[in-house]
C-alpha cells in the first residue's frame, strides 16, 4: 500500500492533516510507503490529481470518494465530514479509505 499526502506551502490545514493520517498508521499497524509531496503549480496539481491542499491518496485514489472524479485544483481544500466542512480529513474518513482500499483490492 502506498499513501500518498499531498499539500502547497502555506496551507494552514497541513499540519493538522498530516498529523491525523500518522496516527492512523499507527493504530492500524500498517507497513506502507508514505511520499510526501510538495505541489508548486496548476501542472503539479493536473500530474498527482491534486483535489487541494492538503489531498491524501491511498494506491493513487483519493480519499474522498464523493471527489474523485473532480478536476485538479491548485488551491485549498474542504472536506465534507459530519461536523460540517474542514480543512482537513477526519480520523474516521481515513481509516474508511484505507479499509475500502484494502477490501477491494485496488
Amino acid at each position: 500500500m502506498k499513501i500518498r499526502f499531498l499539500y502547497f506551502d502555506g496551507c494552514p490545514n497541513k499540519d493538522k492533516a498530516l498529523s491525523i493520517l500518522n496516527e492512523v498508521i499507527k493504530e492500524k499497524g500498517l507497513n506502507l510507503e508514505m511520499e510526501v509531496i510538495k505541489i508548486e503549480s496548476y501542472e503539479d496539481a493536473i500530474k498527482y490529481n491534486f483535489l487541494g491542499s492538503p489531498t491524501i491518496q491511498i494506491n493513487g485514489i483519493d480519499i474522498e470518494k464523493e471527489r474523485r472524479n473532480d478536476k485538479p485544483l491548485f488551491g485549498c481544500r474542504f472536506y465534507k465530514t459530519k461536523e460540517g466542512l474542514k480543512g482537513y480529513p477526519t480520523k474516521e474518513m481515513i481509516i474508511n479509505a484505507i479499509d475500502e482500499i484494502i477490501k477491494n483490492n485496488l
